[in-house]
């Protein structure tokens, strides 16, 4: 149990009521209750400060407490009994009402069941148990015995739940779209040697799973299932973990969580202990209208809506309180085992994953000496707050110590000798807000240098180099919200439609040859790096109906030691009659952005420029045969240098499209198909776009990119 929450701001009597509301009858006892507190170290500590307050309030007695290591001289009343285990302690005749569990995860299944058997009700700290079995064991021994039993996961007695209800019924945020759970925590090297099993996933064939999502973070995963109304072990359809760890342990440090709740919302937590610095843990509640972000060790909620913002700090119900208080007026339990039952499905999910994987130390540093250092993973914050933003794990987002792609979701192409110069990604796993389709990324330079992002913070639905449309017959097929002449703003619509590569692969384009081959390549690039790789997709709108076929073909030339051009070909069929939009083409004057969008990584230095313009203002929706971007890429302060690179964009041969560029906001290139007018298909007709990119070590000047569009 870490001690990191909060503690509770209010006096005696508890007014919270969520699960089991009066599911008990009423006590009839009169006088305080009487409590038997099992381990007096680590967390236990605070339960001792706690039952002193409530003692001294003439709420409880404690008569009895457990632990091998007694506590120092005047840390208990003189009337408390001190035991070196539960059993000691039950054949002492204290007859507790309550017993406390506040001991290590391994030991909680039998000394709970054991304080069920003698008739005690129970408070037994998080995680209940270590596995999803004795989860069960103990659901059917509570019920057996007729006991209440509270779980210990704080957070859930905050006051700002059921404020946070509330607000997502009365729709000021909209409608709730999926929840993400951040955790920024520091835990140095004595955090692990400060017992046998911590930092353990199992002990002696005991079950442990003292992991960040399972133990220090997880009241951050609890709470946002309470928040998603996901409680018991039928309220959770799926879970799928990605595991890591930067220091020395079994366990993991550095997660990624996603659930999907039996609704249908999505939940992403990213967690880490390897932070650069600790920041209190948050909930973001994802809106249609707005966000609401949560702090729950604070019991701050913070609400941003276009109305603007506003933040309160909450009160907080005592666990222990609301136990006595469900005990002796039938008062609805804050946190029962039963509502546990979503978490425990994670729990499992983690004690059944993978073992974590090891961060390599050359993406780690070490702050501090001695017991004190602790990992540092350089860029997590950034990694946790994308994840979140896009329900994308840290191996979804291609970060450079993350496990690698899934074959079935990712293949390199075009050899470029100590890597491929490209992988072609099916997004087929993507969140549906952000439009899932196939793109390119990582695209390098021939020295490895990335030129591509994905799935940043800042918009999540733009995804490395390829082709999307914001409108196709007011479908989005782009990502996000979307832009209407209506509202002369952007909305969100459940209008996202979604690009799937077909199994069949293209062996003759010229001949329209389709070799079955039951995967999605089609021509291999050659071991020089110059090759094509030909593509068949299908645009399929929100309905799930087709609007579109692509042919879609990628070729690529090595240049030299510093140069390689990237070929891209598109023709896009209609399967019915369509209209293909844009912002631009919907009232949004200068956002005619679609087609052709190459996202940039953070860079710095940038220079861009056109054969008769340079800047972003001077060549944003300007026509120009050619754009290039130059700049520093690959900086990480503190660790590494950015490296120079030159991206050199070939209009289309097809028709004078303008160039869409950001800079200032994000680093973006487009060639806009449809920048302020629609383009109209009739079904079975056609349009096709051909563009080439460059993709260059080191800075060109205008003259040198003159010169190498020429040569081409």
């Amino acid at each position: 149990m870490d001690t990191a929450s909060a503690q509770p701001r209010t006096g005696i009597s508890s007014t919270a009521a969520s699960s089991e509301a009066a599911a008990a009858s009423p006590d009839t006892r009169r006088g305080p209750a009487r409590v038997a507190l099992i381990g007096v170290h680590g967390f236990g500590a605070q339960h001792l400060k706690n039952l002193d307050r409530l003692q001294q309030a003439g709420a409880v007695e404690l008569v009895a407490v457990a632990d091998p290591n007694p506590p120092g001289a005047c840390a208990l009343p003189d009337s408390t009994a001190v035991h070196p285990d539960l059993e000691s302690l039950l054949a002492g005749n204290h007859s507790p009402d309550v017993v406390i569990v506040a001991t290590p995860i391994q030991t909680h299944a039998p000394l709970a069941l054991a304080t069920l058997a003698s008739g005690a009700d129970l408070y037994l700290e998080k995680p209940p148990v270590a596995s999803l079995a004795d989860f069960r064991r103990l659901q059917e021994a509570a019920e057996a015995s007729g006991r209440s039993v509270q779980v210990g996961f704080q957070s859930l007695g905050s006051q700002a739940l059921a404020a946070i209800d509330k607000l997502l019924e009365s729709g000021a945020i909209g409608t709730l779209q999926g929840i993400g759970a951040t955790g920024r925590w520091v835990r140095d090297r004595a955090y692990y040697k400060r017992s046998r099993w911590a930092g353990k996933r199992s002990l002696d064939g005991v079950d442990v799973v003292d992991g960040v999502a399972t133990n220090p973070l997880a009241h951050a995963i609890a709470t946002a299932l309470r928040i998603a109304g996901a409680r018991t072990l039928e309220d959770v359809a799926s879970v799928e973990t990605d595991l890591y760890r930067a220091n020395y342990i079994e366990a993991d440090d550095t997660s990624v969580i996603r659930i999907r709740t039996a609704a249908g919302l999505p939940i992403t937590c990213a967690l880490t202990l390897c932070a650069s610095e600790a920041v209190e843990p948050y909930i973001t509640l994802q809106g249609t209208e707005g966000t609401a972000v949560f702090h729950y060790t604070q019991d701050r909620l913070h609400v941003s809506t276009a109305d603007g913002e506003q933040s309160r700090v909450f009160g907080r119900d005592d666990l222990t309180e609301n136990l006595l208080d469900h005990l002796a007026e039938g008062t609805g339990l804050s946190s029962a085992l039963d509502d546990s039952g979503a978490f425990m499905r994670v729990l499992e999910a983690v004690r059944t994953a993978e073992p974590p994987a090891l961060i390599g130390p050359a993406h780690v540093s070490w702050e501090g000496t001695g017991d004190a250092a602790h990992a540092v993973v350089p860029g997590i914050e950034d990694a946790l707050e994308r994840a979140t933003r896009a329900h994308a794990t840290f191996r979804e987002l291609g970060l450079p110590w993350a496990r690698p792609a899934d074959p079935a979701d990712a293949e390199g192409l075009f050899d470029g000798g100590r890597r491929p110069l490209a992988v072609q990604r099916t997004g087929a796993r993507l969140n549906p807000e952000l439009s899932p389709r196939p793109y390119l990324h990582p695209v390098t330079t021939l020295d490895g240098v990335a030129v591509t992002d994905h799935l940043p913070a800042d918009h999540p639905w733009h995804l490395g180099a390829g082709f999307a449309l914001p409108d196709v017959n007011g479908n989005n097929f782009w990502g996000g919200k979307t832009y209407t002449r209506e509202a002369g703003t952007y909305v969100s619509r459940p209008d996202h439609g979604r690009i799937e590569l077909l199994p069949a692969a293209v062996e003759d384009v010229s001949a329209g040859t389709d070799t079955a081959s039951g995967g999605h390549s089609a021509v291999r690039a050659g071991a020089s790096g110059s090759g094509h790789d030909a593509r068949q997709l299908r645009w399929l709108g929100a309905d799930g109906q087709p609007l579109l076929t692509e042919l879609r073909t990628l070729g690529s030339v090595i240049l030299g030691e510093r140069v390689w051009r990237l070929d891209l070909r598109t023709e896009l069929t209609a399967v019915v009659d369509v209209s293909l939009g844009s912002p631009g083409s919907n009232g949004a004057a200068g956002s005619g952005y679609g087609g052709f969008f190459w996202r940039l990584p953070a860079c710095g230095g940038a220079r861009i420029f056109t054969s008769d313009a340079e800047g972003e203002p001077a060549v944003h929706g300007s026509v120009a045969p050619w754009l290039a971007w130059t700049a520093d890429f690959g900086e990480v302060p503190g660790i590494r240098a950015g490296q120079t690179a030159t991206l050199v964009f070939r209009a289309p041969a097809e028709a004078a499209d303008p160039w869409f560029v950001r800079c200032s906001g994000y680093p973006a290139v487009g060639s806009a198909l449809a920048w302020d007018k629609p383009v109209a298909l009739k079904a079975g007709e056609s349009l096709s776009r051909s563009l080439s990119v460059w993709v260059c070590d080191g800075q060109l000047s205008p003259a040198a990119v003159e010169s190498l569009v020429a040569s081409a």
